[in-house]
């Protein structure tokens, strides 16, 4: 049985790679999030920790060594058909590069005053949010079939919060 039939969650790393007040982030080619920009990240490997795998994941996709790094909250997602994570999410300061390559999407660096005018997952937006307030965050955010945000709450002051 495949894991778009049961619904099970898949494990993964996010990381907001920051420079000041611009965030080096991914404009996916391929579905999860096609074409939106979003923090670097990935699956985790099994017999993998959160830890370990965020910094291989910013290797893999951007080739930058992360020397530090703040866990900042965990983001799950559920919907009714194929789109269900649970997202270890990590800020790293590094200093300023030029955006690599990457074979997941195009690198870009964008400044704090864009994250509203970018396409992005709405998630994010609030991720960014709280980041930049300095507050752990556990969000759990519910979409339809259509994969439309249909609730967001977080769940340490269980507020619904869209």
């Amino acid at each position: 049985m495949s894991n778009e039939v049961t619904g099970l969650k898949r494990i993964a790393t996010l990381c907001i790679l920051r420079n000041k007040d611009r965030f080096l982030l991914l404009r996916r080619f391929k579905e999860p999030n096609k074409d939106m920009y979003v923090p670097v990240g990935g699956k985790i490997d099994p017999f993998e920790n959160p830890d370990d795998a965020v910094v291989r994941e910013v290797m893999e996709e951007t080739g930058i060594p992360i020397t530090s790094k703040q866990f900042c909250g965990i983001l799950t997602e559920t919907s009714p058909i194929k789109y269900n994570w649970i997202s270890y999410v990590y800020v790293s300061d590094i200093e300023f590069v030029d955006a690599p390559y990457c074979n997941e999407g195009d690198l870009e660096w964008i400044s704090a005053a864009q994250l509203q005018s970018i396409s992005t997952p709405v998630t994010d937006l609030y991720i960014y949010d709280y980041v930049a307030k300095g507050e752990f965050f556990a969000f759990n955010a519910v979409y339809d079939s259509d994969l439309n945000l249909t609730g967001l709450w977080e769940q340490f002051s269980n507020t619904k919060i869209k």
